[in-house]
């Protein structure tokens, strides 16, 4: 997704990866075949990502990566071209032009309210979806998505496409593999990365990566030692684009809560990102 504007990270840092299929919305390509969230152990099943504190906490822990702040909510009305070959990234999850969600969640706003100042965009970003053109979104469309994030209706719907694509699919997978807050954490953090499409670097096979060398707790394995081999599994797929060569957001926070036994992402929490230093109380 983006750095916070005026930040100085390299363009594109904490950008995700292109979808495999360029130009399929991302939930064209479904989550992997899981056992239902009830095969889970019972100690997965006490806490969740989706608890509403916990959810707060995964917002704060993703915007200071992507925009390089604890305040998510200011991120509604973000927009820029940060170079990375997407077009336009934009909002609380980086929504791109270039990569169908984008698309995605101005049609359903406009599903929902319709002659919004987005909706005449829309042919434009079907044609410049799967490319970096800006081609008739220029040179209104930054100061028309601006305006539509002061709309209640818009933040809304960014919600609710940041969970259906994003957040729910995660934690519905962390669930299924017996893993507690942290865990389903570091698998929404991937999955806002790398989309869950068939490329290698993609959130599923990230997870198989992982699933090569330790079991998740729903198989038998060790909670820490699965967690373990996800992030080395990350991280390797980080790697694979230069634009995540800063693994930061893993080294120096998820593997933080990891080696401090937090498998709650229980407060007070301390982590680094970029070198800068966050803390939630």
């Amino acid at each position: 997704m983006q750095p916070s504007p005026g930040a100085a990270h390299p363009a594109g840092t904490s950008r995700r990866t292109l979808l495999a299929l360029i130009g399929a919305s991302l939930a064209a390509a479904p989550l992997l075949n899981a056992p239902p969230v009830s095969a889970a152990p019972a100690s997965a099943k006490a806490a969740g990502l989706d608890d509403p504190a916990k959810k707060e906490i995964a917002m704060e822990l993703v915007s200071s990566a992507e925009n390089s702040s604890l305040d998510w909510k200011a991120q509604y009305k973000y927009i820029e071209d940060i170079g990375d070959g997407r077009g336009y990234t934009a909002g609380i999850i980086g929504f791109c032009s270039g990569t169908g969600d984008m698309l995605d969640l101005v049609q359903l706003y406009t599903d929902r309210k319709p002659g919004n100042v987005l909706a005449k965009y829309l042919p434009a970003l079907r044609r410049v979806n799967g490319s970096a053109s800006h081609a008739g979104l220029d040179p209104d469309f930054p100061k028309d998505w601006r305006k539509a994030a002061q709309d209640t209706a818009f933040q809304q719907a960014q919600n609710d496409e940041r969970d259906r694509v994003y957040f729910n699919p995660a934690v519905q997978q962390g669930k299924a593999d017996g893993l507690g807050v942290l865990g389903q954490f570091a698998y929404y953090d991937a999955i806002v990365m790398h989309g869950d499409g068939s490329d290698p670097t993609s959130f599923r096979n990230i997870r198989k990566r992982a699933l090569r060398t330790a079991k998740p707790p729903a198989q038998g394995g060790g909670e820490v030692a699965y967690l373990n081999a996800f992030l080395d599994a990350r991280v390797w797929a980080m790697k694979q684009e230069a634009a995540h060569s800063d693994t930061s957001r893993v080294d120096t926070e998820q593997r933080v809560f990891l080696r401090k036994g937090n498998l709650n992402l229980d407060p007070p929490l301390d982590w680094k990102v970029y070198g800068d230093s966050y803390h939630i109380g």
